[in-house]
């Protein structure tokens, strides 16, 4: 909910930076953080898993 609000406060004043109206750069940090909030976590578990496939790929290629 914070968060949310953050977005927005920014949002707006980067809207504002152009002289006009300050809304829809509000809903558009809104929307922005919310989306983030589910993007980057599974960008993190995907990228994590990728490395560890090619860890695992890098151990089973190498001769002991």
């Amino acid at each position: 909910m914070i968060g949310d609000v953050i977005a927005g406060w920014i949002g707006n004043r980067i809207d504002r930076a152009d002289g006009e109206g300050g809304a829809l750069g509000a809903v558009a940090g809104v929307l922005a953080w919310k989306a983030a909030k589910k993007i980057v976590p599974a960008a993190i578990v995907l990228g994590a898993a990728a490395y560890g496939a090619h860890r695992i790929s890098q151990r089973m290629r190498t001769p002991a």
